[in-house]
């Protein structure tokens, strides 16, 4: 089984989001702070990981 990994932060820094690519991250996604633009967040990513992402063959 393979590893996706989503990083889910309210940090904008240009270093976290190198960072995180160099440490292997799949995705930086910064999150809204207020609870329904978090909710709503949340839910298009769950979307977009099921529906949109193509994960490689191996």
């Amino acid at each position: 089984m393979n590893s996706c990994v989503v990083v889910m932060t309210s940090s904008k820094e240009e270093q976290d989001i190198v960072t995180s690519c160099q440490l292997g991250v799949n995705s930086f996604v910064v999150k809204p702070v207020e609870f329904n633009g978090f909710a709503k967040a949340v839910s298009e990513l769950g979307l977009y990981w099921v529906l949109v992402n193509q994960p490689p063959v191996i």
